[in-house]
Formats: structure tokens, sequence, C-alpha cells
């Protein structure tokens, strides 16, 4: 059974991109720039800003004391070891958040840690965590632990731990999944252990910290929170350590698009979730992969023509959130060899064209020709592609095929096949070039007295697949037109613009009152 809106936990969103998504090889980021994503972060609404770990590097403890003096609104936590020397510093950089600040202290509590890292044993571990509370609780209440690594802790030693930490003073204590182990069900096991077995547990939030090694990060942190967890750390884009660490956009829309089994709500404001995934992907220069959920490229764009046709009727056929939600204007239907005739017929109809049965038709076929060669059609190629269709119903002279050789050291040679008045004709030309042999070839099939006053040739669209448009003026007599050619083909490009022309020329013979 669904419950009200109303009824809704509210989950505190921790943001970690200043910190452990820095961490990301290449994602280093200069003071100037981390204010930039710190004032993003209060766009958003998140709840808590960790802006790095000050004792790292003079740049971090920068960084972490700016935004504290900076930014106002969420909680600023600077992360340390449980030395006092790390904690003394990290107050040092957030002092000036007041109470705001928050000192993130933590040691690894798992044996395999413990042993071959730390070289301590489990009571000096103990130990060591209640120490690194009370040392951070003489300069601030809000103090959060972190047992590191603690999904591959002994269950009876982490609730152990747990509840000393609370003790000592600790307002968050993070269970985190430092290495991106766990799986859902374990996971919602060990924080519903906790939550079940530490007596002290309700005088803390636990916070969950997952690690995204086997893709499962944030279907483990809603595990978590359904057992009880109420605040999760993330990234923007899911930046972070090795495989990155739970997705801030994907957590906050999992929980927003799903309340009917979720009954859980977050503050963040999720019209600016793609603004914020842009700025860092400007940033930091990691670019999203294009299929990545909420942020990615293709995240609301439709190629399927079954797709296609269902977002025309209603859009809920296909999407289960409105582009809107997440920042961006619309949905975009991508014209591409998998779209179908609805898709295309509706974006000729918004860029003007409303074509008969017959013509659609038409243009459909050359549209999928075209759709196999590039791998998406852009509105210029459909302009390319249809508007000078309209005017070729009277058409005399049509290209069947080119075949082309030239080379450094070989004459270009050009093989012409075309249909004049519905007969096949045929030659071959030498010329300069492999479109001089083209366009020589042509008039000699055509014996047209035309003159080529001017060739002009560009790229309708970017990328090495684009199509290429070729503008020709021919004049005979007093007649002057332009005709025009496009194809991922140059040379197929300036035979077309002839030919166009040339039908022009005649038209103009045949209907010399008319304008073209």
């Amino acid at each position: 059974m669904a419950t009200k809106k109303s009824e809704h936990k509210t989950i505190k969103i921790f943001d970690t991109t200043l910190r452990d998504g820095e961490q990301s090889p290449g994602a280093s980021m200069t003071i100037s720039e981390k204010l930039r994503i710190a004032s993003q972060l209060v766009k958003l609404k998140v709840d808590v800003i960790e802006a790095g770990f000050p004792i790292a590097s003079e740049g971090d403890f920068e960084a972490v004391k700016k935004i504290a003096q900076t930014i106002k609104g969420p909680e600023i936590a600077g992360l340390c070891r449980s030395s006092f020397k790390d904690i003394d510093r990290a107050w040092e950089a957030l002092q000036y958040a007041g109470d705001r600040g928050r000192i993130h202290t933590f040691i690894a509590t798992s044996d395999i840690h413990m042993k071959y890292k730390l070289k301590m044993s489990p009571k000096e571990v103990l130990e060591s965590a209640v120490k690194a509370v009370k040392r951070a609780k003489s300069y601030t209440p809000n103090v959060e632990f972190s047992c590191e690594d603690a999904v591959r802790t002994e269950i009876k030693f982490l609730a152990e731990i747990v509840g000393a930490v609370i003790d000592a003073g600790a307002t968050v204590v993070n269970i985190p999944d430092t290495v991106g182990y766990t799986i859902p069900f374990e996971y919602f096991n060990i924080i519903k252990y906790l939550k079940d077995n530490v007596a002290n547990v309700e005088n803390a939030t636990i916070s969950v910290h997952c690690h995204n090694d086997l893709g499962l990060s944030v279907a483990n942190s809603i595990a978590a929170v359904q057992a009880g967890a109420g605040q999760v750390e993330c990234t923007i884009n899911g930046i972070g350590e090795r495989a990155g660490n739970c997705s801030l956009e994907e957590f906050v829309m999992a929980i927003k698009t799903r309340p009917d089994i979720l009954p859980f709500k977050t503050n963040v404001a999720s019209e600016h979730l793609t603004p914020a995934s842009r700025l860092l992907t400007t940033v930091t220069g990691i670019v999203v992969q294009p299929n990545k959920a909420i942020v990615g490229a293709n995240a609301f764009a439709h190629e399927a023509g079954i797709h296609q046709h269902g977002m025309l009727m209603d859009k809920t056929t296909y999407e289960i959130m409105t582009p809107e939600s997440v920042g961006l204007k619309s949905s975009s239907l991508v014209l591409g060899k998998h779209s179908g005739r609805h898709a295309f017929k509706k974006r000729l109809e918004e860029l003007g064209y409303d074509l008969d049965d017959e013509k659609l038709n038409q243009a459909f076929e050359r549209f999928k020709a075209l759709a196999d060669l590039k791998k998406e059609v852009f509105d210029e190629d459909l302009d390319a592609l249809v508007a000078d269709e309209i005017m070729r119903a009277h058409e005399v002279y049509k290209l069947s095929h080119i075949t082309v050789t030239c080379g450094s050291f070989a004459v270009a040679t050009a093989t012409v096949q075309m249909e004049i008045e519905g007969n096949p004709v045929r030659t071959a030309e030498l010329g300069d070039g492999p479109v001089d042999a083209t366009l020589k070839a042509i008039k000699k099939l055509t014996k047209t007295k035309a003159k080529l006053q001017q060739y002009n040739v560009g790229s309708i669209t970017g990328g090495t697949d684009a199509q290429g448009e070729v503008n020709v003026r021919l004049a005979e007599g007093s007649r002057t037109v332009i005709g025009k050619g496009s194809s991922t083909d140059i040379i197929e490009a300036s035979a077309k613009a002839y030919i166009d022309a040339l039908n022009k020329l005649h038209f103009k013979v045949e209907r010399p009152m008319e304008s073209l």
C-alpha cells in the first residue's frame, strides 16, 4: 500500500563531489572551480557539502576554508583521519562555517584493513575512534564518524564501534561500502542489524557511502535507506575513486519517481541536476557517457520508430519522468536509421513541409537511405533532403550512378549514367579532378550549352560523416539558375547540384513566366 507523501521520511543528501569525486584520476579542481561547484550544490539544495580533506594539502585546506567562509545554506564537512593533528587542521578550516561546520573523522574497521594497513588490534581501533570523536566534539557538536570498509567488518565488532562512537558524541555514523563489494540484500541486513542491535542507535543518523565497483552503488543506497539509514553520501555524475560513487542524480530521481514503493523524499531541487552535471563536466573534463541515467545525452532521446510513435501519442509511454524535472527543456526525437514514419512526418511538419502521401513516402525512402550513412540526421539534413524535391516534379534529367577513379599519379576519370526523359544514357570523361570529370560527363550527355558561373561546397552538419552541400550557378543566354545537391559523397553532391540546375533551366524554357 502506497504511503502519503506527507508521511515520507526525508533522506539527507551528503555530497562528496569536491572530496571523493576529486579523487577520480584527472578530476583535480582549483579553489575557484570548487567554489563554482559548491555554488551549484547550493542551488541543488544538498544538505551537506564535503569540501575536501584539509590536511591532505595546502590547496585542499584553503579550498575547505574558502567554502566554509563563502557558502551559505548547506553544512560544510571536512574529512580527517582519527589523529588529533588531522582533526585540529580540519576545524581550523571549518570553523568559519560555525554550527554548520562538520568534522568527518574515520578509521578502518575491517580485519583486512586493521591487519595490513593499520597494523592495529580491534581494541586499539576502537580506542582511537572514541578519542577522535571526543576530540572533534570539543570543537563542534556536529561530528560524523565513518567505519572505513564497514561491509567487510565483522558485524558484532561493527555494532560495538558504532555504539561506542555514538556514546562519545557522534551525531552521524557512516557505514561505507568502501570497495563497492556488497549487494543490496546484504547491505540491507547490515544496516538493519545495527538498527536492531545498537542500543543507542537512535541518538545518531546512520549514513551510507557506496562505491560502484560492481555497479550497485545506487541500488545499495536505496536498500540502506529502506533498512533505516537517514543520509546518503553521493557525487554528481557518480564520479569518485575507481568506479566512482553513488550517483546523486540517480538516487534522487529514483526516490522522486517511485514514491509509491519508496516512502522517502529529499530536499534536492532536481531541476538543477542537469546544469550541475554539465558544470562538473566543464570543470573536470570528464565527459558523461551518452547512455548515463538522468543526465546522459540520450537519457531523454528516442530513435526507435515504435518508441517515437508512442511518444507522439503520450510521453508517458516511454518516459517515467519529465525532462523538465531534471533541468532539460524537452525530450528529443532523434532521427536515425531506427526512426519511423510518424516521427519523420512530425519533424517535417515542424520544419514547415506539408507533403502528400506519395511525396512523403518518397522523402522517407531517401531519409532511410541517408540514415544508413549517418549516425544522426539533423534538421539541416532534412531541409537539404526535402526542399528541392518539391520542385522536381518535372525532372528531365536524373542521375543513376557515378563511378570515379583518381589519385596522385592518375588522371581523374568519371563514368556517369543518367536518365534523360526516361531513357538511360552513359558516358565517361577525363578531367583535372573527380568533380571536373563528373561535370564534363554530365555536360556531354545532356548536350547543354550552359556555362558554370559559380561552384561552392560546404558541410551541412559537423563530423566526418556530415553531408556535403554543393551550390552551382548555371547561365544560358539570359537565364540564370541556382542548383543544389547534397550527399555524404561530395562528388555525388556536385553531380546532383549540376543536374538540379539543368532541370531548372529546362523548366524555365518550358514555363518562362513561372518563377523559381
